[in-house]
């Protein structure tokens, strides 16, 4: 008899996906059931992904970190997995806007962070069941002091998983299984398989999550959008990111160039107000500064606003014929 298999959060930990099936002695037509956030943190997301996109009788749950990815909404983890994935990660952000955000049989429900109990999922919120900060601060204000599970009386299991439980999956009256066991921080990749409902783990090969987010931080900062920033996010991020030592020396050179370009604002400044005085209206008119130019003629020249950010700074050198620095490689 064919089995349905459940994991818990794989984050991208292929290695240990492939060793906790080869334990269980996954079989052809056992149903494989990922309870969402099989990406992010981990160093391999898109060898999950091509793995769980191929087999036969696979679902992917919906987690609140695929959502992220389906709606633009970046994070660290988020921008790390995309640079991970290359080439490949406009096919899987279009494969993950199909998930499914909930999975149903007669043997087990599973969802990735939470379910109302009471009410069938199908009339579930998606954000609810995905584990979203909305769906989050909703179930905080229905069970105020509890979790969801602990009013979870129905009688068909289910299965979950978005919170690290711990290092050892949670089973609750042997109906609520919590498999969320923190692979991707060094913990274990747990499963679930019904109908014996017997659980299965592995342990984490490192605590991945450390060890990725260090090495990808300079391409994810090389990759930032440095040019629109304000002067404030600049500096905030440059503050921000400092773990890795490689990182901290490229955002030195970054504050470096950054300091360059608000130094010479003030000689934008002078240069604007020398042209003014000396170009008739005409030649104002057809300048490509014409509107810095109007307003140092008639006593009204502030920069803080067309000097706001890099982009804008460099864009008004050029047109006032001043060199500035290229932004570090």
């Amino acid at each position: 008899m064919s089995r349905t298999v459940v994991v818990g959060d794989i984050h991208g930990c292929f290695d240990e996906l492939v060793e906790l099936l080869d334990a269980l002695q996954l079989q052809p037509d056992d149903v494989l059931v990922a309870a969402g956030d099989v990406v992010d943190r981990g160093p391999s997301p898109g060898k999950v992904v091509d793995f769980l996109r191929s087999r036969t009788h696979t679902v992917v749950i919906m987690g609140n970190h695929e959502r992220k990815h389906v709606r633009g909404i970046f994070s660290y983890a988020q921008e790390i997995t995309r640079l991970q994935m290359g080439d490949h990660y406009a096919p899987a952000v279009e494969w993950m806007s199909t998930l499914p955000y909930f999975f149903e049989n007669e043997h087990i429900r599973v969802v990735h962070a939470a379910m109302i109990p009471g009410i069938p999922l199908a009339y579930q919120k998606e954000e609810i069941l995905c584990g979203s900060t909305s769906g989050e601060k909703e179930l905080q204000t229905l069970f105020p002091g509890q979790r969801w599970y602990d009013r979870y009386t129905d009688a068909k299991p289910v299965a979950f998983g978005h919170h690290v439980v711990g290092p050892s999956p949670m089973i609750l009256d042997g109906r609520v299984f919590g498999l969320d066991t923190g692979a991707c921080h060094g913990g274990r990749l747990t499963a679930l398989s019904v109908p014996d409902f017997t659980i299965h783990s592995v342990e984490a090969r490192a605590d991945h999550w450390s060890v990725v987010k260090r090495q990808w931080q300079l391409p994810v900062l090389k990759q930032k959008d440095w040019l629109d920033f304000t002067w404030t996010e600049l500096d905030e991020t440059i503050a921000r990111f400092s773990a890795d030592p490689a990182a901290r020396r490229w955002l030195v050179e970054v504050s470096a160039w950054a300091a360059e370009l608000r130094a010479l604002i003030p000689a934008l400044a002078a240069a604007a107000q020398m042209l003014a005085d000396e170009l008739s209206t005409e030649q104002i008119r057809a300048h490509p500064a014409a509107a810095i130019l109007f307003q140092a003629r008639n006593g009204r020249l502030n920069l803080d606003r067309q000097c706001s950010t890099p982009r804008k700074t460099i864009t008004l050198a050029t047109a006032l014929d001043l060199a500035t620095p290229d932004l570090p490689n």
